[in-house]
């Protein structure tokens, strides 16, 4: 176990907008039960950090239309824990605000970030990379968790490391990639040099600080002014004020990539049963049931389904209260709310995104 001077951020932002209609803006996927049981995915998530820490030392940063959702699933979660973003700035703002107040009340601490919509099968295991994780940041380094890549996947980063992933073992990042085209992603995984990026990041928040203000001082200087006043009555004022300032960009882009390249960072393989629950083609995978002959799988988000499925292959089903019926057709992904229903070819599983940016072109923001 790592130790309980770890302090572990959790981001919990974006509305999943490949996961629509069931994840919506308001509700995002995080706040759902999608882990097999009644746990939301963020509830999981704590879950298996709660031993790793102590309690005081777990946040969550999210947007101020989830804080009542994060707070109401997550009561042990001390009040003062719960940053709330007032606008989406995308991953280096959330991370960098929570280095910043952590630095500020106990400078130099390690601090670990990890996802609030991941799934991860053996807990011991995670819990022993990220112990190891820890010893490369107290020496300084950026450190990832890397996964060995199952497939050609273009939604995710990769690492290119110093020598073949072996268990405990940190080595050097060569080059961080963000979402490659298929091409490049097929030549990474057929080398069998590259690891997936999981967003599992873990560093001295001084550390990570200065590689901020050195890369993107835009970023770091009104994080760092908005957490000169946290915790103080200036506080909402200076969020409010300076917050809105603050440029959008995802931590890969503005700080790992480029600090990569100046061989500042280093990975531990991870293979702890590690899923990104990015989409409904994935969810089906891990959580379908088959129901008949030829594969067919649905999916139930909570309650009992009511489902029917004749004469298809590979038909995904995600339903809410009514009976949903298929008759003679294949690999297809449908999904039953109150409000909305989706029907999507599997192989356009990663598009779904697309059709939240038609509605919010068109004004429909009510299912968004």
């Amino acid at each position: 176990m790592t130790a309980p001077e770890l302090h572990i951020v959790v981001p919990a932002g974006g509305s999943g907008t490949r996961l629509w209609p069931l994840s919506r803006a308001g509700n995002p996927k995080f706040l759902h039960a999608l882990t097999g049981t009644d746990r939301s995915l963020l509830q999981a998530t704590f879950d298996r950090l709660a031993p790793l820490s102590s309690p005081e030392n777990l946040f969550v940063v999210t947007g101020a239309a989830h804080a009542a959702g994060v707070a109401r699933q997550l009561p042990d979660l001390p009040e003062r824990n719960i940053l709330v973003e007032p606008l989406a700035r995308d991953s280096c703002a959330a991370i960098a605000l929570a280095a910043a107040v952590i630095d500020k009340r106990s400078p130099g601490a390690v601090m670990a970030s990890f996802a609030a919509d991941h799934l991860i099968t053996d807990g011991e295991e995670f819990a022993h990379t990220v112990s190891r994780a820890v010893d490369g940041a107290r020496d300084g380094l950026l450190m990832t968790i890397g996964i060995t890549p199952t497939r050609a996947e273009t939604g995710y980063g990769y690492l290119h490391c110093s020598e073949p992933a072996q268990r405990s073992v940190i080595q050097k990042v060569l080059e961080f990639k963000e979402k490659p085209s298929k091409d490049v992603a097929t030549r990474y995984v057929e080398s069998g040099s590259y690891l997936w990026n999981a967003s599992m990041f873990v560093w001295r928040t001084d550390v990570f600080l200065a590689e901020l203000t050195a890369r993107r001082p835009d970023v770091a200087k009104p994080i760092l002014a908005i957490a000169a006043a946290w915790d103080t009555p200036e506080q909402e004022a200076v969020l409010a004020e300076l917050w809105p300032s603050v440029p959008k960009v995802a931590v890969e882009y503005a700080v790992m990539e480029p600090a990569a390249a100046d061989g500042l960072v280093a990975t531990v393989p991870g293979d702890f049963g590690w899923s990104d629950i990015g989409d409904f083609e994935t969810l089906g995978d891990l959580l379908g049931t088959d129901v008949g002959e030829g594969g067919r799988l649905f999916v139930t988000a909570g309650g009992k389904a009511n489902v029917v499925v004749v004469d298809g292959d590979g038909v995904i089903v995600v339903p809410a209260h009514r009976l949903v019926a298929t008759l003679g057709v294949n690999d297809l992904i449908i999904v039953d709310t109150d409000d909305a229903v989706l029907v999507c070819r599997r192989d356009r599983a990663q598009d779904i995104k697309r059709l939240t940016e038609i509605l919010r072109e068109r004004g429909d923001l009510d299912y968004i």
